[in-house]
């Protein structure tokens, strides 16, 4: 179980649940939540026996952004965003495991930025990504735009931003921003049930996929073949590869361990 006090750290067999625990202000970001999901993402990164992780909100929001409340502005809110957000967005981003974001409810602002970091999105039908940053007179942060225009293609992405759009679940779905979208009430188990199944799976061919994506969007086609070359060169000599064959053959279920 968690032992911090703004997140609720669980495991679920191979698979660690991640819970922003700040319901009372729909999971807004202040200083110690920054932290603490920093140290939950860097413990479910380093323990072999985690597979795949979930991140959820606690109550009915995913997050709201960051704390309005206890925020600062002007030339040191840059700093705080390197300082503080920057880790854990990307420990989440470039974890070698799979990351699933449940969201349960409103993902605003920077809240929306840890969803998109996450390898695939399950959302409530209720849900949306609020890009809340022009209401109050900021720019998208949390690496926001790096998603977006990748994701959308510029037009759609500065629309989105310069309209303060709330993108509802279907609509995130239609658009590639999110994989999935499931009755409110089912979003955490089907994303808990999505993650023990990518938890068979073998995990560095779900680990070296993650890579070659990354560097499929910077490289050429003829760059990619001879790096996803290199990339099969490590996997087809790994035990789980034998495994993946000898299972095929003798028409069972593969048991991988990651070696």
């Amino acid at each position: 179980m968690s032992d911090f006090s703004t997140v609720r750290y669980e495991l679920r067999g191979a698979v660690a649940l991640i819970t922003l625990n700040r319901p009372e202000v729909l999971n807004a970001f202040n200083t110690a939540l920054r932290a603490d999901l920093v140290a939950a993402a860097e413990r479910a990164n380093a323990d072999p026996a985690v597979r795949v992780v979930v991140l959820t909100g606690e109550g009915r929001a995913f997050s709201a952004g960051a704390d309005l409340g206890s925020a600062t502005l002007g030339t040191g809110v840059g700093e705080l965003i390197e300082t503080e957000y920057r880790p854990s967005l990307l420990a989440i981003a470039g974890a070698t495991k799979p990351w699933i974001a449940a969201v349960n409810g409103l993902a605003a602002g920077i809240g929306g930025s840890y969803a998109l970091s996450c390898d695939l999105v399950v959302m409530a039908e209720h849900a949306y990504i609020y890009q809340a940053f022009i209401a109050i007179a900021l720019v998208p942060d949390g690496g926001a735009t790096w998603h977006l225009v990748r994701q959308l293609g510029p037009k759609r992405a500065f629309e989105m931003i310069a309209e303060g759009e709330k993108m509802p679940a279907a609509t995130c779905v239609a658009l590639g921003l999110a994989n999935r979208v499931v009755p409110g009430s089912e979003v955490l188990d089907n994303a808990l049930v999505w993650a023990a199944a990518l938890a068979e799976k073998a995990p560095l061919a779900l680990r070296y996929s993650k890579e070659a994506l990354r560097e499929a969007m910077k490289r050429s086609l003829p760059e990619m073949i001879s790096y996803e070359a290199a990339l099969q060169d490590i996997t087809s000599a790994s035990q789980d590869a034998m495994e993946g064959v000898t299972a095929f053959l003798e028409k069972r279920k593969a048991v991988f361990t990651g070696r």
